[in-house]
């Protein structure tokens, strides 16, 4: 359970639950799936930490009561803790330790209240000892800062209380991993030479997304220009006149169609571009995740060809020049950490921004949702029903009046849902992942993206008489939950206090 789901849906099962049964449901939700491999893979893939410096492993983690112990030792290692501290044990608590010790993957480290029950518990935990433990620091304090200041000590390990991992969230320990990692600054443009094979991966990323940004522009221009090419003739069989006496709708269609998959390249380009200059080239290693996922499984709806059998060769030229590019930003060497991290504002600021990263993931999720569904209809029925009343013909009278109008119109409905799951993967994981305090970039991103990718669609229905509320739900919902989320989130994301000294390399 990230941080984004904590905080913000914590009132609701506080008001269903109570305070302490909410707080041990979050516990167990993340022990249970933590309980594998494969649950602790997913909880490391949502958090996405970076790897915990050599000088810190095994030196926070949080200190837990015997009730809690068997939950906690499942959970806590794979948002980032090393140890895990349980006590006071008494004898009446050793099976609750033995639970507890079963399968873990951290340092159990147990606090015993007399020497018997010391002596029954040193079969199952790393270390025992009775009363305080020599070199524990118990921290209330959820600033990452405090967690480091104890840490300087090279003879301490730092333990959140209850406390603070309730007030603060299960995002601490990726905090402090943050805070801790010793970083240097980001590379300048100018520090790149001119010979391409010793290019920095982030600048293939950031040339893949000012590509997209332009194949998006000029795709666009065409569209309000010419819109069909010579291949667009010559597979048609017709040229923009005689389809417009085919279907008096049929031209402004396709021009809503393509314009809405030009606004979505252009929303891809400057994702790919803000994850690439602010994400990658600062060694953020959920930054070059985000970008492979989101490339990975858009650039090969290329393919979507073999299914309706007309290529287009304009997006397969753009698709040959930037995948090349795309490989070398995803497979090249990362850049070493160079972020520099900002205290958070109030709270309060924070609470408020994490309900705009939830409300950005379920954007994200939509939009991924919407893109399946578009490419399965391009690749099956091409038309939803709204389709065909804006169009006044049944399909069936298109493909008797044309052949060949029908695989088209397919040929772009698909590529725009592949080109929105592209976009959606971006925007979803950058909002899971890439929301600190200062970080303008993301909301920059998020915000440009976004415009890009929504007024567009929401302006060329307007302008064509496409106006089937229904069909536009979908996106009139997304640009208000991202309006509504940028506002919640640019006093926390925009943030300009003095920057926290980092840790130099």
């Amino acid at each position: 359970m990230p941080d984004w789901t904590y905080h913000p849906l914590s009132p609701a099962l506080v008001a269903v639950l109570g305070r302490g049964r909410a707080h041990r449901a979050a516990l167990h939700a993340i022990a249970t799936l933590s309980s594998t491999r494969a649950g602790r893979g997913v909880v490391r893939f949502l958090s996405h930490h970076p790897p915990v410096p050599d000088d810190l492993r095994g030196r926070f983690g949080a200190v837990v009561p015997v009730r809690h112990a068997a939950d906690a030792v499942r959970a806590l290692p794979a948002l980032g803790a090393g140890v895990v501290e349980v006590g006071p044990v008494a004898a009446a608590d050793v099976d609750a330790v033995r639970r507890a010790a079963e399968g873990r993957t951290c340092t159990l480290v147990v606090r015993a209240a007399d020497d018997a029950a010391a002596h029954a518990c040193a079969p199952f935990a790393d270390r025992v000892v009775v009363g305080p433990v020599p070199g524990h620091v118990h921290l209330d304090d959820p600033a990452p800062a405090a967690a480091l200041d104890a840490l300087a000590d090279p003879g301490s390990t730092v333990l959140a209380t209850p406390a603070l991992l309730v007030r603060s969230g299960p995002g601490w320990f990726q905090r402090v991993v943050e805070a801790g990692t010793p970083t240097g600054s980001p590379a300048p443009l100018r520090s790149v030479g001119r010979d391409p094979r010793r290019w920095p991966a982030w600048l293939w990323g950031l040339l893949v997304g000012l590509g997209m940004v332009g194949a998006g522009l000029g795709a666009a221009l065409i569209t309000l220009g010419p819109l069909l090419l010579w291949y667009d003739r010559a597979y048609l069989g017709m040229d923009r006149t005689q389809l417009g006496d085919l279907n008096d709708r049929l031209v402004p269609f396709l021009q809503h169609d393509r314009i809405t998959m030009a606004g979505t390249m252009v929303a891809i380009g400057v994702l790919y571009a803000g994850l690439a200059w602010g994400g990658m080239r600062a060694g953020w290693p959920w930054a070059r995740t985000a970008l492979a996922v989101s490339g990975t499984l858009s650039f090969p709806t290329l393919l979507y060809f073999l299914v309706i059998g007309f290529v287009e060769p304009l997006h397969t030229a753009v698709t040959v020049v930037l995948l090349p590019m795309f490989l070398r930003a995803v497979l090249g060497r990362p850049a070493a950490p160079a972020w520099s991290l900002r205290p958070d504002v109030d709270e309060g600021v924070r609470r408020r921004s994490l309900v705009g990263q939830l409300l950005l993931v379920a954007t994200g999720l939509g939009m991924l949702a919407g893109g399946v569904v578009i490419s399965v209809v391009g690749l099956s029925d091409v038309f939803v029903p709204s389709d065909l009343v804006f169009l006044g013909v049944h399909a069936e009278e298109l493909r008797e009046a044309s052949e060949r109008v029908v695989p088209f119109v397919a040929h772009d409905r698909a590529g725009f849902g592949g080109a929105l799951v592209g976009a959606a993967l971006a925007v979803l994981l950058l909002s899971a992942w890439g929301w600190r305090a200062g970080e303008r970039w993301v909301w920059w991103t998020l915000a440009l993206s976004s415009a890009a990718g929504f007024l567009p669609a929401v302006v060329v229905h307007l302008l064509i008489g496409y106006t089937d509320v229904l069909h536009l739900a979908p996106v009139l919902v997304g640009v208000v939950l991202t309006a509504v989320a940028l506002v919640l989130a640019r006093p926390h994301l925009c943030a300009a206090p003095a920057r926290v000294a980092a840790r130099t390399r």
